[in-house]
């Protein structure tokens, strides 16, 4: 692994890397940039999805050290990505099927214009730093995730905005402006996401809107369980992640959560118990969600795979997880 790339134990010792990445950054040929990115990944055999933009690079991926090493350096020789962010776990079966570069209009879609990291952000607070300033009461501490990741952990203190997508964030915060903020002196803002690259633009709109303290947690909650040991930390629960793992904890070592594959929700051991529960079809939270020919259909596709699986190859039609964080 290349040296400027230190792993973590759990990453050290795990026989796949896994990196989740991002860097905000103009690249106006960025539609020209995306072969030969793929190329690089299929050719060392790195699997994950990487998204592309006018406004930079975010992804995960997985693969071997060298490999991961390797995809790393190329993103970091495009233009203004030299500081790409890079946070390294480790998993010990692939955690991803396929690899893809998809071309966005965001790297992290809040479908509100006008807004770019790279002229105005949030103050950056390393994770040793972050306990005191959501302790503070006058800090007000905001999950910038979406309810699902929300519902199995978070902060002391912290406000869930209760949003399905990240697109809805902007919304929620300009209806309970006034209920947050108050009248008075505005208060202090903490804001904090999986991996950093939610608060970049999070703390940019509030920026915008007129907020001036505003903070956001340097290398989102994957650096704060890297970095806190437990016994010191603030967090409460696990962390989902986007890929096969689910959730990850203190330490970045395996959560304890499954998936719902019909709708691609974590879900507990209580929800797999429940009687809404069915593997690859349903779980309490999708059931009402979905119409019994639906059902039907996530029954039969879960046939298919299973029947796969015995043969020994992967079904193509199964739903994936393999997306960056971002909606």
């Amino acid at each position: 692994m290349s040296p400027d790339l230190p792993l973590n134990q759990v990453a050290e010792q795990a026989p796949v890397c896994v990196a989740a990445l991002y860097q905000f950054a103009r690249l106006p040929d960025y539609k020209e940039r995306r072969e030969a990115l793929l190329a690089l990944c299929e050719a060392e055999g790195i699997m994950g999805t990487l998204l592309l933009a006018s406004e930079g690079v975010n992804g995960t991926i997985a693969g071997s050290h060298d490999g991961i090493a390797k995809v790393i350096a190329h993103i970091r020789s495009l233009p203004g990505c030299a500081d790409l962010d890079v946070k390294l776990s480790g998993a010990d079966t692939m955690p991803f099927y396929r690899m893809k570069v998809r071309l966005k209009r965001e790297i992290v879609t809040m479908g509100v214009p006008d807004i770019d990291p790279l002229s105005i952000v949030g103050t950056y607070v390393q994770p040793e730093d972050w306990n005191a300033l959501i302790a503070d009461p006058d800090t007000i501490v905001i999950d910038t995730r979406n309810d699902y990741e929300v519902a199995v952990g978070t902060f002391r203190r912290a406000i869930d905005p209760k949003t399905r997508s990240f697109r809805e964030f902007p919304e929620w915060f300009r209806q309970q402006r006034e209920a947050l903020l108050g009248q008075g002196k505005p208060p202090k803002v903490a804001m904090f996401c999986t991996g950093g690259i939610r608060c970049e633009k999070s703390t940019a709109f509030l920026k915008q809107e007129g907020v001036e303290e505003v903070y956001h947690l340097k290398g989102g909650i994957l650096n704060y369980l890297e970095k806190i040991p437990q016994e010191q930390s603030l967090w409460d629960g696990e962390c989902f992640v986007f890929d096969q793992r689910v959730t990850i904890g203190h330490g970045l070592a395996l959560g304890s959560y499954d998936l719902c594959h019909a709708c691609r929700r974590p879900i507990s051991a209580e929800d797999a118990a429940s009687e809404r529960y069915e593997e690859g079809v349903s779980c309490p939270a999708c059931y009402d969600e979905r119409t019994d020919e639906q059902r039907a259909a996530y029954r039969e596709r879960h046939r298919q795979e299973a029947l796969a699986a015995a043969r020994g190859y992967q079904h193509v039609g199964a739903k994936r997880l393999d997306e960056a964080e971002g909606d």
